[in-house]
């Protein structure tokens, strides 16, 4: 029998049984368990990329990148992280799109850093936009808002730069930070990143 942990969170893809199946610690039976088990996997995800000195420029850019990235972050928890979705969701786009969009956006962004210097945008600017495009194509059955968010920090701290604080703190450690969150992926939709980009950037 799947788990149940109640109504998702605002702006969160709902899990479906299937996905329910998919989790591996047996002690979660909670929302709180969940939240734990899951924040102490990114710990412990960003704390061994840390330490992969290795890694090529922007690998994180491709799709197996990608889907490498949301394993780290997640494959402790669920038996489908790095599996890219395969349904329909209340964000996204069609799951046979996924792949072609995750390609364009790596094209993009390798176009707008172009020879590092006369970049399409700012640093931070286009890591942001990165962010937002990531979530809008949303890869993976969950966990896409924080994947996008570390992917974005990621490609920052390629261009020599770190200072994405994401509200100064995770946007579902309060529902009022998640609001906010929110609200600004949703005017960075209509084209106007100004809140999402001062939403990342504050101390």
């Amino acid at each position: 029998m799947s788990p149940s942990f109640g109504p998702e969170p605002e702006g969160a893809t709902p899990l479906e049984d299937e996905e329910l199946d998919g989790l591996l610690p047996g002690w979660v039976s909670t929302r709180e368990d969940l939240n734990r088990a899951e924040g102490e996997n990114i710990l412990r995800a960003r704390a061994k990329l840390r330490r992969t000195r290795s890694r090529s420029l922007f690998w994180y850019l491709d799709e197996s990148g990608l889907r490498e990235l949301h394993y780290e972050m997640f494959g402790e928890v669920w038996s489908w992280a790095g599996t890219l979705r395969r349904r329909e969701t209340n964000i996204g786009v069609d799951p046979h799109q996924i792949a072609v969009k995750l390609r364009d956006l790596r094209g993009d962004v390798l176009t707008q850093i172009g020879d590092g210097i006369n970049t399409a945008y700012p640093f931070i600017e286009l890591a942001v936009r990165y962010h937002h495009r990531l979530v809008w194509i949303h890869p993976f059955p969950n966990g896409n808002g924080r994947h996008s968010r570390y992917a974005a920090e990621l490609l920052l701290a390629d261009l020599g730069e770190s200072g994405l604080t994401w509200g100064g703190g995770v946007p579902s450690e309060t529902s009022e930070l998640r609001d906010e969150y929110l609200d600004a992926l949703r005017s960075a939709d209509r084209g106007e990143f100004a809140a999402l980009i001062g939403f990342a950037i504050r101390r």
